[in-house]
C-alpha cells in the first residue's frame, strides 16, 4: 500500500483542515499557504495523482465541486472571477500526488497576474500567428497526416 497523501491525512481526519464545503465523492478546503484571501482546494475523496485516472463519475462530481466552491465563494468576496488551476502531475508542479483544483477568487489590484506570467522566458503572445505550425500539429494531435 502506498503511503498516505497530505490529502489524504486530511480526509482520514489525521490532519486538520479548514472545510469551505463538502459533496460524496470531493472535499473543498482552504489553502494553508494561500496566494490570496480565499485561496481553496477541491479535491476528490479517491486518491490519484492524475485527472486520467479518476473515472467519469468522480471528474463530474469533482468539477460539481469546484462550481459549488465557486459560488459560496463569489457570494463571501463578491466576485465572479476566479483563477482556477490544476497541476497535473509533478512536471506540471503538482507538490502533493492526489488530484487537487485550485480555486482563487480575483478582485482588482489583488496583486495576481496572468497565465503568461508563469512563464517569464517564454515569447512574448501577439505578434504573427503560426497557422502553419499549429494546423500540423493539430492534425497531428487528431491522427491524420497533413
Amino acid at each position: 500500500m502506498a503511503e498516505a497523501t497530505l490529502f489524504d491525512r486530511i480526509l482520514n481526519g489525521t490532519l486538520p483542515s479548514h472545510k469551505v464545503a463538502e459533496g460524496e465523492l470531493w472535499y473543498a478546503f482552504l489553502d494553508i499557504f494561500p496566494r490570496s484571501r480565499g485561496h481553496t482546494l477541491v479535491i476528490p475523496k479517491q486518491s490519484v495523482r492524475h485527472i486520467s485516472e479518476l473515472s467519469e463519475s468522480m471528474r463530474n462530481a469533482l468539477f460539481a465541486g469546484v462550481v459549488e466552491v465557486q459560488e459560496i465563494l463569489s457570494k463571501h468576496f463578491e466576485t465572479d472571477d476566479f483563477t482556477v488551476c490544476i497541476h497535473d502531475g509533478p512536471l506540471a508542479g503538482q507538490e502533493v500526488p492526489h488530484v487537487h483544483v485550485h480555486i482563487i477568487p480575483r478582485q482588482l489590484g489583488d496583486g495576481g497576474s496572468t497565465l503568461q506570467a508563469m512563464w517569464p522566458n517564454a515569447p512574448p503572445m501577439g505578434g504573427e500567428v503560426d497557422h502553419d505550425s499549429l494546423h500540423t500539429l493539430s492534425m497531428s494531435l487528431q491522427g491524420v497526416e497533413s
